[in-house]
C-alpha cells in the first residue's frame, strides 16, 4: 500500500513538474516576441495546462499528505516526504498568489464559461496599472519558481521512496 502510495505521489508530483517546467523552458523564446504575439500564444495553453495543473497538484499533494501520515516518523523517508509536501505546497501557492492573477489578466477578453469561467474567476484580483512586460516577467518567472519547487518535491518523493527500501 505504501509503495503504491509512494509511487502514485511521484507520478502526480511529474506532472506538476513537467508543466511548470514547460513553462520555465519556454522563457527565453517567449521573451523576444511583441505584446500581440505574447497575448494571443498565452491563450494557447488552456485548457490543457489547467486540467494537468487542476489534477496534478491538488492530487500530488493529497497523496503526499496520506504518504507522509503513513510513514514512520523520525525516518529519513519520513523527513524527505515532509519537505516534498513543503516544496509542493509553495508551488502551489506560488500559482495562486504570482501566477494566477496574471492569467486572469492574459484570459480577461476570452469570455470563458463553466469551468474555465468559475476557475479563472476565483482567487486574487488582476494585477492593473502594470505593464504588459511587468506582467509577462511576473509570469514567466513564477513558473521557474514553481519548477524548482516541483522539481525539488519530485527528488524528494524520489529519495524517499529509495531509502524506504
Amino acid at each position: 500500500m505504501v509503495q503504491t502510495l509512494q509511487i502514485l505521489s511521484i507520478a502526480l508530483a511529474a506532472i506538476g513538474m513537467g508543466l511548470s517546467l514547460a513553462h520555465a523552458l519556454e522563457l527565453p523564446g517567449k521573451r523576444r516576441l511583441d505584446e500581440p504575439t505574447y497575448r494571443r500564444v498565452q491563450t494557447i495553453y488552456y485548457p490543457g495546462f489547467t486540467v494537468g495543473g487542476a489534477l496534478g497538484e491538488p492530487g500530488a499533494m493529497l497523496a503526499t499528505l496520506v504518504l507522509l501520515l503513513l510513514t514512520p516518523s523520525g525516518t529519513a523517508a519520513f523527513w524527505l516526504t515532509l519537505a516534498a509536501l513543503a516544496c509542493l505546497l509553495v508551488e502551489h501557492g506560488v500559482y495562486w498568489v504570482v501566477t494566477h492573477p496574471v492569467n486572469k489578466a492574459w484570459l480577461a477578453g476570452e469570455g470563458l464559461r463553466g469551468a474555465g469561467g468559475a476557475f479563472f474567476g476565483s482567487g486574487g484580483a488582476m494585477p492593473s496599472n502594470q505593464s504588459w512586460t511587468a506582467l509577462r516577467d511576473r509570469w514567466e518567472y513564477s513558473h521557474v519558481a514553481r519548477a524548482v519547487f516541483a522539481g525539488l518535491a519530485f527528488l524528494a518523493l524520489v529519495w524517499a521512496m529509495a531509502s524506504s527500501a
